[in-house]
């Protein structure tokens, strides 16, 4: 099942002398079962399965001043592996949207905070597209 890949990789990684990917913290912020959690004020970020992190934290950077990432609960909407913001003319890759105004997490800058979207590396954005699916939700807290 694609929830524990993570945890999968990351012990395969350790056995085999490699540098594992971010792993699961014991919990996070959010309520959730399953889906993901955005921790706002921390800039971190979390994929839920069964109501445990499987993957993360993981750094992010989200909206900025005037172009806040809105709190709250969401569901996955779509997920679209190259997009293209016409609005701010940019790339976003391997996005997974959350809200009908367009706000997704996708692959982006780690230090420029953006229009609403939230930004993760490029393992992290994979990861959060191959493991989120339309209908769980997605949880944003302060």
């Amino acid at each position: 099942m694609k929830k524990t890949l993570g945890t999968a990789v990351a012990a395969s990684a350790l056995i085999l002398g490699l540098a594992a990917p971010a792993t699961a913290s014991a919990s996070t912020p959010c309520s959730i079962s399953d889906g993901a959690c955005l921790k706002l004020s921390t800039n971190q970020a979390w994929l839920v399965y069964q109501g445990n992190a499987s993957y993360g934290p993981v750094p992010v950077t989200h909206g900025r001043p005037g172009y806040e990432t809105p709190v709250g609960t969401f569901s996955v909407l779509r997920k679209v592996r190259d997009d293209w913001s016409k609005p701010y003319n940019a790339p976003m890759p391997y996005s997974v949207y959350f809200t009908s105004s367009g706000i997704a997490f996708h692959e982006g800058s780690l230090t420029d905070l953006s229009h609403g979207c939230v930004h993760l590396s490029h393992d992290a954005a994979v990861t959060f597209f191959d493991n989120l699916f339309a209908g769980e939700q997605v949880q944003v807290v302060p």
